[in-house]
């Protein structure tokens, strides 16, 4: 069975930073390889000039990027970079890659991939649901019995505090 995972990267960093730790994308990585066998690992990302080397070594753990365009604004006077991945990642997971693997595992918290999610699970493509924490869309409790949180992973998954990690740039 080919599974394919399609990740939110800015939903699922900010979500596990709320929780007070940060993510080893590492470990992640190997933990959706061992536990679900996964064959792609897609990594929908904003691309920011200067984070080359996060995104090599990303790629160098097995993730496929896939870049969006960031925009800089103001807010509350201070500079803030959006790359906002919600189209690209229902485009790959519905169209471009549909017919390529036979289950997928949406990692996100976001309620607007909810028709995504809906649409997998009614085409019997949804395997997992992957969220940072509990504090996920109230629309994607419906899926209850597929989702997975990653701060209940904290032990695993977390990032060792004993080095430089490309994981803090994210």
């Amino acid at each position: 069975m080919k599974i394919f995972v399609f990740i939110d990267s800015q939903n699922l960093n900010l979500g596990i930073k709320s929780c007070g730790w940060i993510l080893d994308f590492k470990k992640f990585r190997l933990y959706l390889k061992n536990k679900y066998k996964v064959t792609k690992v897609y990594l929908f990302i904003g691309q920011v000039p200067g984070n080359e080397s996060m995104y090599r070594s990303l790629q160098e753990m097995g993730y496929i990027l896939v870049f969006k365009p960031t925009m800089q604004y103001m807010k509350e006077g201070i500079k803030e970079t959006k790359g906002n991945v919600d189209s690209e990642l229902v485009l790959y997971s519905s169209a471009i890659t549909f017919k390529d693997y036979d289950k997928a595992i949406i990692v996100s918290g976001d309620g607007d991939f909810y028709c995504l999610i809906d649409f997998l699970e009614d085409k019997n493509k949804l395997f997992k649901l992957i969220v940072p924490n509990n504090h996920y869309s109230s629309l994607l409790r419906k899926f209850s019995s597929k989702i997975i949180r990653v701060d209940q992973l904290k032990n695993s998954l977390a990032l060792k505090k004993t080095g430089i990690s490309v994981q803090s740039k994210l």
